[in-house]
């Protein structure tokens, strides 16, 4: 059965004992670790999902219409992720990555903040909205150009390469997450002995199925999230408390941990 917590000193004493003693944990990502750089989650009443209706991918493909409403979209949001900077969640578990606490991060967001923050490891289940691709030669471009470009002759582009239809390299709904990286998160959840769960609902599967998967195999589960999921039942210690404040707090706890540790 599992604890919930509000934050309070214990339980993040316990998480950054759990880290401390970790020989190998990971951590799994969501909408949630990204609202405090000022990206609303899509669920939210400010959300995407609220204001616009969804593309289906199968739409994307057989509807000149349809992609141009995808554009659109995208070129909305595109804003907010330019804009948008790392907040301490991101950089926490970026300096957890460089010290060898963790070993990667899979995350469903697709901002790009893991990586601006310094993360390397990044497993992207719904791809990256900071690059286009082309679905004929799959060849890749960062998406700012091609977004001013929508913008200024509002029209959706075709590749310059092969002619073939060119969206945001995300995962958009109907269509099939990329199998390497699934097999890669899995593997890390496998392997894991502690798996952190961050600002995810944990609603949207299969990547919802990730940190059940690192359960099932013999790692703790830690759930942080503002509101409930339907894993905390599995978590061996659920907080419901903001990311960045909750995350600093436990990194500033297994500080003070390796710190008291005896030397040579």
């Amino acid at each position: 059965m599992s604890e919930k917590d509000s934050g309070s000193q214990q339980s993040l004493q316990q998480v950054a004992s759990w880290l401390f003693e970790s020989q190998s944990a990971a951590a799994f990502t969501g909408a949630g670790i990204s609202t405090e750089s000022g990206i609303p989650d899509f669920r939210s009443p400010g959300g995407v999902w609220s204001k616009n209706r969804t593309v289906y991918f199968d739409e994307f493909l057989n509807s000149e219409e349809d992609r141009y409403e995808y554009w659109r979209q995208k070129s909305q949001t595109h804003v907010e992720f330019e804009a948008a900077a790392p907040n301490r969640a991101h950089q926490v578990l970026a300096q957890w990555e460089e010290s060898g606490k963790i070993d990667g991060i899979i995350t469903q967001n697709i901002d790009g903040l893991h990586q601006q923050a310094g993360n390397r490891n990044v497993l992207e289940l719904h791809g990256t909205a900071r690059e286009i691709s082309c679905l004929g030669c799959e060849r890749r471009w960062p998406a700012d150009a091609w977004v001013q470009n929508f913008l200024a002759e509002d029209r959706v582009p075709r590749c310059p390469e092969c002619g073939g239809l060119m969206k945001h390299a995300t995962v958009s709904f109907g269509q099939a997450m990329p199998e390497l990286i699934v097999e890669e998160s899995m593997k890390m959840a496998q392997h894991a002995d502690l798996c952190f769960a961050l600002g995810s609902s944990l609603v949207v599967y299969p990547a919802a199925g990730i940190p059940e998967f690192a359960k099932k195999h013999g790692a703790r589960l830690v759930i942080i999230n503002r509101t409930e999921t339907p894993l905390d039942h599995l978590a061996d210690l659920v907080i419901r408390e903001p990311l960045g404040e909750t995350l600093s707090r436990i990194n500033d706890l297994l500080t003070q941990r390796i710190d008291a540790e005896p030397s040579g």
